[in-house]
């Protein structure tokens, strides 16, 4: 029964040949339009995490401000300033914190035999490495012992050394940070960078304890950290922590600021999947443009083909094998599209290759454009809407047909 019904599909496509290939090609533009769509939401999805995933997304920064909130017997306007036992502090009584630095920053000369350039010396803790991703090119972070003896020894970073050295060798040369003797022990990789005006690879990295030549390091200018578990419940713990300390109220923000990263990436991903979900309708819109013109030569068929209905129900076919009939052809002309379509969509998505998104606007964010992703869920999505789009097509005609009287179909010319 089956062989015999798609049999007939066949024999039906075969003898209006150009007439099934046309429909099958607005079916399989339909369906590469779906893909390439879904595709293109999913790749806009991996730009923004990569973008984010270079700095560390589980990350937060926190410094004092200056109440704006009475609190117990300390009116408004209270500075507030953290010390280093606020390290310990946050580590012993904030849940969830893996890595913790503090980081003390100053803008100073920086200088070889050959070049004077004025750029920010941060000291950090060895744990900032982990927190912020900074990833080597050559040599090695510092460590704790290093930290701890005050060791003259920095990490410069990729355009540091581009402009200091010309590009040449670096690790175990000397500059001069505000007049004073460095050892160079570690060239960062190029990062993002978004236009001359960002710091992001002219960053230079000492100890934090050697960073007392420089600067006063009683207070600390900020506190990084990285954390496991819900951004909210580790930053509501920070202020609570630090609110307890130093005597303002945790609701006070102006009191402490936060910067927590985690937040704007969730912002960033609502964003990704709304685009998502649009690029989604307006491919299945798209392909339903192509289902109506399959149901309209559909429509067609069942017209010219009435007399042969009427013989196939004067020798007892009954309304379900002629609604099986057309809507077998039907099913067969999407079937046929929809592979057509999904094979134009790889081919498409490897011509295209990397779209230029982010590294429009900043250096080495290559990694960060948009690829056309076409993952097994978005070709199972579109084949989902694609069989939807065939089969109500399909229906309509296929009823038509099925509903026809005999003797009328007989009679018709």
């Amino acid at each position: 029964m089956l062989k015999d019904i798609l049999g007939q599909a066949w024999e039906a496509m075969v003898y209006n040949r150009r007439r099934t290939a046309i429909t099958m090609i607005g079916m399989a533009w339909g369906i590469a339009t779906v893909v390439l769509l879904v595709a293109y939401g999913a790749g806009f999805s991996a730009a923004i995490e990569n973008i984010f995933s270079k700095f560390g997304t589980n990350t937060m920064i926190f410094w004092g401000g200056r109440t704006s909130q009475q609190a117990g017997g300390d009116k408004a306007g209270t500075k507030v300033r953290f010390m280093l036992d606020d390290i310990d502090r946050v580590s012993n009584s904030v849940p969830g914190i893996e890595h913790i630095s503090p980081m003390s920053s100053k803008s100073v000369p920086v200088q070889n035999d050959l070049h004077t350039y004025t750029w920010n010396v941060n000291g950090v803790r060895p744990a900032y490495q982990e927190i912020w991703k900074l990833n080597l090119e050559q040599g090695r972070f510092f460590n704790g012992a290093e930290d701890q003896e005050r060791a003259h020894v920095c990490v410069i970073g990729a355009e540091n050394k581009t402009k200091l050295f010309s590009g040449g060798w670096a690790l175990g040369e000397t500059i001069r940070l505000n007049g004073e003797a460095f050892t160079v022990i570690g060239v960062m990789k190029p990062k993002m960078q978004e236009g001359d005006n960002d710091d992001s690879n002219r960053n230079i990295y000492i100890p934090f304890n050697t960073s007392s030549d420089f600067v006063d390091t009683t207070y600390i200018d900020s506190v990084w950290l990285d954390y496991h578990g819900d951004h909210e419940m580790v930053e509501k713990a920070l202020r609570e922590t630090m609110a307890a300390a130093h005597h303002f109220r945790p609701t006070d923000h102006n009191a402490m600021g936060v910067a927590n990263l985690m937040s704007q990436v969730i912002v960033f991903r609502m964003l990704s999947i709304a685009l998502s979900i649009l690029l989604t309708l307006v491919g299945a819109l798209t392909l339903g443009i192509a289902g109506i013109g399959l149901m309209n030569i559909m429509l067609v068929s069942v017209q010219q083909r009435t007399r042969e209905i009427g013989i196939e129900k004067a020798l007892g076919a009954q309304r379900r094998h002629i609604l099986v009939q057309f809507l077998a052809e039907a099913m067969a002309i999407t079937g046929v599209g929809g592979v057509a379509g999904i094979g134009l969509a790889y081919l498409i998505s490897a011509l295209v290759g990397r779209i230029t998104f982010y590294s429009a606007l900043a250096k080495n964010a290559e990694s960060a454009d948009i690829r056309l992703l076409i993952s097994p869920t978005s070709v199972v999505v579109a084949t989902v809407i694609l069989a939807i789009t065939g089969l109500v097509s399909g229906m309509i005609p296929a009823i038509r047909a099925a509903n026809l009287d005999p003797i009328e179909a007989l009679r018709y010319e």
